[in-house]
C-alpha cells in the first residue's frame, strides 16, 4: 500500500476550490497510485461528480462536489418512514420526499442504526428533519447546519427531560426501545403507536389548543395528561406526543391522573435551537484541514476495530466553497478494497476539505446522483437502512445565487 501523506496531499488541494474547471486530478495521490480516471465534471448546475478508479488499492471511489454559494442547492437530512424507526433503500427515501421541497440532486446514506427487532432503523445518534427532532443525540458526534447553514460537527449529549407536577425530573429517551426502567417520549415521528409493552403511558396535549405538540430542538413544552394507559402501545396522533414508562419503574411511580401538568425540555448540549437539519455519525475524520488520527482502545467490540480494517465507507466533508459526499466501494477485491478511517481522513484532506465526518459504512455505503445509484454495494444490491443526507434543489423561483 502507498503511504499516505499529509502535508503532500494537503498541498495538492487546489483542486477543493470551486472554480468553472471544478476539481482536477489528485497530483500527489496520482503519481504515487497512477490514478488515470478524470476530474470531476458538472453534473448540474452546482452539483460535479466523478469515479476515481485507483489501481494500487484497488479503490473505486465516488465523488459529489456541491457549490454552497448556489442559494438553490440545500442539504437535508430524511428518514424511513414513518420517521423515526422504519427501514428503506437509498433510493426509496428519495422517492419519498415531498415534491414541495424540491428534487433530489444527490444523495448518500447517513448514521449507524439498530437493524432488527421492534426498533429496526431507528437512528443510534441524533436526527433532525425539516426542523423537528426524530431522534436524541447519544454524545457522540453529529452533524448539523446552523441557522446560517453552516455545517457543524461535535459531540452532542441529550438533556431531554421531564419535570413531574411535583417538581421531579426524570431524564427521557425518544422514540425509542423503551427499558423496564426508563422513561421515552414518543411523538408522532413514529407513526401509528409507542410499539412497547406495559408499563404506563400518559398521552399528552399541549396546554394551547392553538399550537399542538411539535418536537423542535430546545422547545420546553407545557403539557396536559389527556389520558393514561396501562396496556402499552399507545397510539401517537399528530400533535399529540406520549410518554412510556417502563414496567419497573411504573411500579414504584404515583399515578399521575388525567389533566395534570407537565413540562418537557428538549433540550441538548450544545443547544440545537432553531436548528432543522441533523443526523448523527463520527468519527470526526477532518477538522481544520488535517486529518484526525483514530485511536481505538484496545478490548473494545468489533464496532469500534473495524475503524482500523478496510470497509466500504461514507463520509460528508466541506469547505468555505463546497460539500462533499464521499462513497469508498469496498469488499470487493477486483473493483474496491475498501479504506481505513485513516485512509478515508487522508483521502479527503486531498480533495480540500477543511471539516469531514464518517457516516456509516459496510453494506450501507450508497450513493446516488440524478436518478440512479452510482456505486457498487457490496451485497450487490441497495440495503434497506435507517437515514440519508441529500442535496435538494429549491424551487426559488428562478433565483439560484
Amino acid at each position: 500500500m502507498s503511504t499516505l501523506r499529509h502535508g503532500a496531499w494537503r498541498a495538492a488541494a487546489v483542486a477543493g476550490l470551486w472554480s468553472a474547471t471544478l476539481l482536477g486530478p489528485l497530483s500527489n495521490f496520482v503519481v504515487a497510485a497512477k490514478e488515470t480516471s478524470p476530474p470531476l465534471a458538472e453534473a448540474s448546475p452546482g452539483v460535479a461528480y466523478a469515479n476515481r478508479k485507483v489501481p494500487s488499492g484497488p479503490w473505486s471511489i465516488h465523488i459529489v462536489q456541491i457549490d454552497r454559494k448556489r442559494a438553490d442547492l440545500a442539504v437535508e437530512s430524511r428518514h424511513a418512514a414513518p420517521g423515526a424507526v422504519g427501514l428503506s433503500t437509498l433510493t426509496e427515501q428519495i422517492g419519498a420526499v415531498p415534491t414541495a421541497l424540491g428534487s433530489v440532486e444527490a444523495a448518500i446514506n447517513g448514521d449507524f442504526y439498530q437493524r432488527d427487532r421492534t426498533y429496526a432503523g431507528d437512528s443510534r445518534g441524533l436526527q433532525i428533519v425539516s426542523g423537528e427532532l426524530t431522534s436524541a443525540p447519544n454524545g457522540g458526534v453529529a452533524l448539523w447546519l446552523d441557522a446560517q447553514g453552516n455545517p457543524q460537527a461535535a459531540p452532542v449529549a441529550s438533556r431531554i427531560q421531564v419535570t413531574w407536577p411535583d417538581g421531579a425530573v426524570h431524564p427521557l429517551g425518544l422514540n425509542e426501545d423503551r427499558k423496564v426502567d426508563a422513561v421515552v417520549l414518543y411523538t408522532a415521528a413514529m407513526g401509528g403507536g409507542t410499539r412497547t409493552t406495559g408499563g404506563r403511558e400518559w398521552v399528552l396535549e399541549s396546554t394551547d389548543a392553538a399550537h399542538p405538540l411539535v418536537a423542535r430542538p430546545g422547545v420546553v413544552a407545557r403539557v396536559r395528561v389527556r389520558e393514561t394507559r396501562e396496556a402499552g402501545n399507545s397510539p401517537v396522533a399528530a400533535g399529540t406526543w406520549v410518554l412510556s414508562m417502563g414496567p419497573a419503574l411504573s411500579r414504584k411511580t404515583a399515578a399521575v391522573p388525567a389533566g395534570s401538568l407537565l413540562s418537557v425540555s428538549l433540550a441538548t448540549a450544545p443547544t440545537l435551537e432553531g436548528v432543522s437539519t441533523a443526523i448523527g455519525g463520527g468519527p470526526v475524520l477532518v477538522q481544520g484541514g488535517r486529518r484526525q488520527k483514530i485511536k481505538i482502545p484496545s478490548g473494545e467490540s468489533y464496532e469500534f476495530s473495524s475503524m482500523l480494517e478496510r470497509h466500504p465507507r461514507s463520509a460528508f466533508g466541506w469547505n468555505k466553497q463546497a460539500f462533499f459526499l464521499v462513497e469508498v466501494d469496498g469488499r470487493q477485491k477486483e473493483l474496491s478494497v475498501g479504506m481505513t478511517l485513516d485512509e478515508l481522513g487522508e483521502y479527503l484532506v486531498s480533495l480540500g476539505c477543511d471539516e469531514a465526518v464518517n457516516l456509516d459504512g459496510g453494506g450501507s455505503s450508497t450513493l446516488w446522483l440524478r436518478g440512479s445509484v452510482r456505486n457498487s454495494p457490496c451485497d450487490g444490491r441497495e440495503r434497506p437502512i435507517s437515514n440519508s443526507l441529500m442535496v435538494i434543489r429549491r424551487n426559488l423561483g428562478g433565483a439560484s445565487k
